[in-house]
């Protein structure tokens, strides 16, 4: 029981960062596009994230709120640079796959440059800490798996409910999903096409950032070269996983993590085992679900990695 409970306990926090990002790829594929460079956006989160509490802190206490400033400029980063993926991707029509390719290595390699220019070296910073919910942390078992986390895992789960309001209740995220299946019809009654795909790889970019700021600031609570380790790639698969919808997404991402909380438990058992075999388990699994998903359940938006162009009738 124990063991198991040790499983869901890591698993938990440990899928947000994927959870945030899925999220977010999900309003960029649901409006028609296919986001490669998630990695890249999630890089220079977790770094400028990092970047405000240990600059304001050196050689001194950091009140928590540095730490909120540093989630803010990734947000705002992640829609920078989800804008500017709108440029190339929707004003000038590039291929969205060699573009997504292009900003995952602009985002990783800048953030590697600016890491190495500004701190030079691992550097630990407070971060964000665990705040228990009162009475609800004390439950036995429940207290520990739900409400013993660090505020960040409460929005995010908080966000699955969010987005899919968002994006099936709203007149919003009617022209999203209506640019993502049928963009022509919708640019028929008015709906500015490629204003609401920038729209939407806006948000995308400011949770891709969120979710690289969430490794750096809660969970490792500092940066390093590969902190990303390729989420921003497997939070892609995800969206597909979970066929673009905020809960299945996030019984994706749960999945996900729960394979990696596995394999750092069972190495904590000392069990005489290759761990390497242990370390490529979540992404195996991953691969293995997606390739025998059967095609007929894989309806995605009719219209995704399509660039749209009004004067070009199909």
């Amino acid at each position: 029981m124990t063991f198991v409970i040790n499983i869901l306990s890591l698993g938990i926090p440990f899928s947000v960062a994927l959870l945030i990002a899925s999220l977010g790829e999900m309003f960029n594929q649901r409006a028609g596009i296919f986001n490669l460079g998630c990695e890249g956006m999630m890089a220079m989160g977790a770094f400028l994230g990092m970047l405000v509490p240990y600059l304001v802190g050196q050689g001194s206490y950091v009140p928590g709120y540095y730490n909120y400033l540093g989630l803010l400029l990734a947000l705002a980063v992640g829609a920078l640079l989800g804008l500017v993926f709108g440029v190339v991707v929707v004003t000038f029509r590039a291929p969205q796959g060699i573009a997504g390719i292009g900003m995952q290595m602009f985002g990783v390699g800048t953030a590697g440059t600016l890491f190495r220019h500004f701190i030079g070296g691992t550097q630990s910073v407070p971060g964000i800490n665990v705040a228990p919910i009162p009475l609800l942390s004390d439950i036995p078992v429940l207290g520990v798996l739900f409400f013993n986390h660090n505020p960040l895992v409460y929005v995010a789960f908080l966000m699955v409910p969010s987005a899919w309001y968002l994006l099936f209740k709203t007149p919003w995220g009617l022209k999203v999903r209506a640019v993502g299946t049928h963009p022509r019809a919708a640019d028929s009654i008015g709906i500015d096409v490629n204003k609401v795909r920038f729209q939407a790889l806006m948000v995308g970019g400011a949770l891709a950032g969120l979710a690289g700021a969430y490794l750096s600031l809660c969970q490792a609570k500092m940066f390093s070269d590969g902190i990303i380790a390729g989420r921003g790639f497997i939070a892609v698969a995800l969206v597909y996983f979970g066929h673009w919808h905020p809960v299945k997404i996030m019984g994706g991402a749960l999945l996900f993590t729960l394979a990696q909380a596995l394999q750092l438990a069972i190495q904590g058992l000392g069990i005489d085992f290759p761990y390497e075999f242990l370390v490529m388990l979540p992404y195996v699994m991953v691969i293995i679900v997606l390739a025998f998903s059967r095609k007929s359940q894989i309806t995605g938006p009719a219209a995704l990695g399509k660039p749209f162009n009004r004067e070009i009738r199909a």
